[in-house]
């Protein structure tokens, strides 16, 4: 399997016109004078459902449609942004959305998929749960991640970025399993070459660090992160692949680091975001990235699905 090009992401781009939100490229000014450099903030909390994960889901289900691989049922797993992706996709599609989801996550998120149409089975085995669906309803699995389908898809923030600012010096990406900073890493290395793409993860929770590391798919134990979101057990081969070929770095955060910069912010920015939409924020103010001089950075804000209790009582 080749890796995904930017010729892929281009015409992801094409698939799914006007099923996703243009995200805005918005410029926080009072990070940028915490930062002494322009801090600009890929709003992807302000895309259908809250996150960046529809570019991914409808981009793999219009081509397997196109494949005739796509029936009448979808299926997959995840923690919350994924599985109201695909319940979203099914529903503009017309596809029956089923997804494992485990049992203790945030309710929030839960509601989310819900609204979308979603049916949640709740899990303790997220993997084994969703090949057991997906050999129930005859369809292959949704991953979130590990296909080059959902690469290309979510790749388009990375378009939408370079038209926006067309010589970005930094793009600083959360990182789960890899799908996103996969495809965003892809479409600025072809268009702003000498821009430097890096990854940041929660140090509880780094499955792609981990793989770069080895050289191969590590399998994580799983441990609870703040940035739930960014907590994946492990980063694929695809993923690997293209971070292989295009992420100039990856590094790791505290979880007090992530919670500081957490409503940090959102009150920098005024947008709703989740802890894992925060983690590039708290790898700039624990010097855990070097930052251009008078360079511009962009910080992808992955997600707002937040639970605000938790948000009302993270000391600032």
């Amino acid at each position: 399997m080749g890796l995904v090009s930017v010729e892929d992401i281009w015409a992801a781009a094409d698939r799914i016109d006007g099923l996703v939100v243009r995200t805005p490229l918005l410029e926080c000014e009072q990070l940028s004078r915490e930062l002494g450099r322009q801090v600009l903030i890929k709003a992807e909390n302000l895309q259908h459902t809250g996150s960046f994960k529809p570019r991914g889901a409808l981009n793999a289900m219009l081509s397997w449609q196109a494949e005739g691989r796509l029936g009448e049922v979808a299926v997959s797993f995840s923690a919350g942004n994924h599985a109201a992706a695909v319940a979203y996709a099914g529903q503009r599609l017309g596809v029956r959305a089923v997804v494992a989801m485990p049992r203790d996550a945030i309710s929030s998120k839960v509601a989310n998929v819900r609204r979308y149409g979603g049916e949640i089975v709740p899990t303790d085995d997220l993997m084994g749960t969703c090949s057991e669906l997906a050999e129930r309803h005859g369809c292959p699995p949704l991953y979130p991640f590990d296909l080059p389908e959902i690469i290309a898809g979510q790749g388009i923030a990375g378009l939408e970025i370079c038209a926006d600012e067309p010589a970005p010096d930094l793009v600083i990406v959360p990182v789960g399993g890899g799908g996103l900073i996969g495809g965003i890493a892809t479409a600025v290395k072809a268009l702003a070459p000498r821009c430097r793409v890096v990854g940041v993860e929660s140090e509880v929770s780094n499955a792609l660090g981990a793989a770069l590391a080895a050289g191969e798919v590590v399998r994580l134990p799983g441990a609870p992160t703040i940035a739930d979101g960014l907590a994946a057990p492990f980063a694929g081969t695809c993923t690997l692949a293209q971070a292989q070929a295009y992420v100039d770095d990856m590094v790791t955060v505290p979880e007090h680091a992530i919670a500081e910069a957490w409503p940090a912010m959102v009150a920098a920015t005024r947008l709703l975001l989740e802890p894992s939409a925060a983690v590039g924020l708290a790898a700039l103010r624990t010097g855990a990235i070097e930052v251009p001089e008078d360079g511009t950075v962009v910080l992808v804000a992955s997600g707002g699905n937040a639970d605000l209790g938790k948000l009302s009582a993270t000391p600032t």
